[in-house]
């Protein structure tokens, strides 16, 4: 599996989980709002933060139908489409101006484009990758022109059977995007932790050989550090200044100190994956003490015979091995020796 490069990132196995902030409609139509956000991000430990570019009208259109109204149990239930992107979108003047924001922070920073015409606007933007939406992933001719710049592609796959995303996998590459990586997502908001199946992270890996992560809707920041155990290279999560400044997204965000409690398991959490190895690592070694070996547990005369009620298996360490302790059984002792002195073959009298 190769890695891949956003900014100044390696993204991929055995590189540190790049976790990103997705700011959705957390500015609240407030400039100084997501200019908080932004500087929140970085101080929560985020590596990237993720905005949303389109309007209420390149996603959708204005109308009364009932198909256009939400219903079904969400968050979101009794509204109409239009009326909620248009509270949720974030102005496409601000996307320039908190872009530089970000780059002084040292912050990457990217977007999920929703249309043809926002990913000419990022473009113009020169942003360094594209984040493909869960509901968009089955927009192909948005793969295809998202592809066609060349720049790394973050989908979401959030509801999409294996051949959906077979199909957007193949998609992309057939229009030129050669650095693919996939985010397992559970499209609930909030997302029950039950029903996140994270083992889906290996097998996502296997199968389309790129880095896998997590863009992540529950309220538990387990789920991050779980799916990071299961190889997830990408952490996305939405980042709220405090879930009380009401919003579309508000009530599924991670505030500030939440956020950074993830960020501070994740990394725990990916330093403590290491390598295969066996063997004792180096702040081991000196337990290596507490081992059990043999050792002499009742004064011997030279000349009499070991047995089970005189050398015996205990701590310390010092001694023979116990794979030896059948060996000597019924041998001699080559001299005296004291209670409490570590058996060793010296001590044992030849035949």
């Amino acid at each position: 599996m190769k890695a891949f490069q956003i900014g100044d990132r390696q993204i991929g196995p055995h590189q540190p989980v790049y976790v990103v902030a997705e700011l959705s409609a957390n500015h609240n139509q407030e400039f100084d709002q997501a200019l908080r956000l932004i500087q929140a991000a970085r101080e929560s430990g985020a590596d990237a933060v993720k905005l949303q570019t389109y309007t209420p009208d390149t996603i959708t259109i204005r109308s009364d139908r009932e198909d256009f109204q939400i219903h079904g149990g969400t968050i979101w239930d009794g509204r109409a489409l239009h009326e909620l992107y248009g509270e949720a979108c974030m102005p496409w003047h601000w996307q320039p101006k908190l872009k530089r924001v970000a780059d002084d922070l040292g912050l990457g920073f990217f977007s999920s484009a929703f249309d043809a015409t926002a990913v000419e606007f990022l473009e113009s933007m020169n942003v360094p990758a594209y984040k493909v939406a869960s509901c968009e992933l089955v927009d192909l001719p948005l793969l295809q022109k998202m592809s066609r710049t060349g720049k790394p592609l973050i989908l979401s796959t959030g509801m999409a059977t294996i051949e959906e995303i077979e199909e957007a996998v193949k998609t992309a590459r057939e229009a030129g995007a050669a650095q693919l990586a996939l985010l397992k997502c559970a499209s609930a908001y909030p997302a029950p932790p039950g029903e996140m199946n994270l083992r889906t992270i290996p097998e996502m890996a296997r199968r389309f050989d790129v880095p896998v992560g997590l863009s992540d809707h529950t309220m538990d920041i387990a789920v991050p550090v779980a799916a990071v155990a299961l190889g997830a290279c990408i952490i996305e999560k939405h980042f709220t200044l405090s879930r009380s400044l009401k919003g579309p997204d508000s009530t599924f965000s991670l505030e500030p100190a939440e956020f950074n409690a993830m960020v501070e398991a994740v990394r725990v959490a990916e330093k403590s994956l290491g390598e295969i190895h066996f063997g004792p690592t180096d702040s081991e070694r000196s337990s290596r003490v507490f081992r059990r070996s043999l050792f002499v547990v009742e004064a011997l005369r030279q000349g009499e015979t070991f047995s089970e009620h005189n050398i015996r298996s205990i701590r310390p360490g010092h001694g023979l091995h116990t794979r030896h302790l059948s060996q000597i059984v019924g041998k001699r002792a080559s001299r005296d020796i004291e209670r409490g002195t570590p058996l060793s073959w010296d001590l044992v009298a030849k035949a």
